[in-house]
């Protein structure tokens, strides 16, 4: 779904909806797959340090999101998969080393002795959980139209399908 909403939909919004359709893209973490929090941080990360870099970097990612399902990443540590996170950053124009000092988790316990540190990101991914709770999506894609879910929609929906959708529902 991202390729066709990024590639197709927005520049067709852009030229038959312009100014009556938001698109608000918000990320989604899949608790059954352990590496989607991680995918997602980096997400953080990257929009923390060069927002404009958030969907080249979202691009770079979905063109090797095979990479990072759960037989790809098993054999490495949490920070390996970081390492290769930031790359990605890397590869669209944000600062590697930025993005890895944001992401890397410490293996030493913070001054009070808390063990359960996170990262310079988990407080912000801890508003995209709570965002998501809050309207109830709990899977990915999930449509919002006017602050309701809308069931109507398919990862598999082409750009004429949107179209047709929009025609019928944007004023």
């Amino acid at each position: 779904m991202f390729n066709t909403v990024h590639k197709e939909v927005f520049p067709l919004v852009e030229q038959k909806y312009s100014g009556k359709v938001q698109f608000i893209f918000r990320q989604l973490i899949q608790p059954w797959h352990p590496s989607s929090t991680l995918t997602h941080e980096a997400g953080v990360a990257v929009l923390q340090l060069a927002p404009q870099k958030f969907y080249p970097f979202s691009q770079a990612l979905f063109d090797v999101q095979t990479d990072f399902f759960d037989v790809g990443v098993v054999q490495e540590s949490r920070n390996q998969t970081y390492e290769r996170l930031a790359k990605i950053a890397g590869s669209v124009g944000v600062d590697e080393q930025a993005v890895l000092k944001l992401l890397l988790v410490d293996n030493k316990p913070a001054p009070d002795g808390s063990k359960n540190i996170g990262n310079a990101v988990t407080n912000d991914l801890k508003l995209l959980v709570k965002a998501a709770r809050l309207t109830g999506v709990h899977v990915s894609p999930t449509v919002i139209y006017n602050g309701i879910v809308e069931n109507g929609f398919s990862s598999g929906w082409t750009k004429d399908q949107w179209d047709e959708w929009l025609q019928k529902n944007v004023v």
